[in-house]
């Protein structure tokens, strides 16, 4: 093996893109990862200076390019120096709609919530019997 390839899962794990090599392994065997366009589905795979990977995490996904082999997991500053960040900037409008609503239910329909429990006379009174 020459020093300019190295293994996915441990490239992934010395720039800091996941927690622990064995996650690095479950997301390329999961076919979660692309190098330079196609998709992997082994933790062996050798990556070597200026593939392009692209990483589909649990609500991102990001495009990176190898500028350099992993030595050891160090500081993230170090670890930022391995790779170019590609993924596109995506920026939030203030007029966008929230992605979940509050439920709207109309008073007196449906099970009472905690509120209009407290409001009934029934349930202040007891049952004193």
């Amino acid at each position: 093996m020459t020093e300019d390839r190295q293994r996915i899962d441990k490239w992934l794990f010395f720039a800091r893109v996941v927690k622990s090599r064995t996650l690095a392994a479950k997301l390329a065997q999961n076919g979660r990862i692309r190098v330079n366009g196609d998709k992997i589905d082994q933790a062996s795979h050798q990556v070597r200076l200026g593939d392009t990977l692209t990483i589909t995490l649990d609500r991102t996904v990001r495009i990176l390019k190898i500028s350099a082999p992993g030595i050891r997991r160090g500081p993230a500053e170090e670890a930022r120096t391995l790779y170019e960040d590609l993924t596109p900037v995506v920026e939030k409008s203030a007029d966008s709609l929230p992605t979940a609503l509050a439920p709207i239910r109309e008073p007196g329909t449906g099970r009472p919530t905690k509120r209009e429990r407290r409001k009934m006379d029934v349930w202040r009174e007891g049952s004193g019997d």
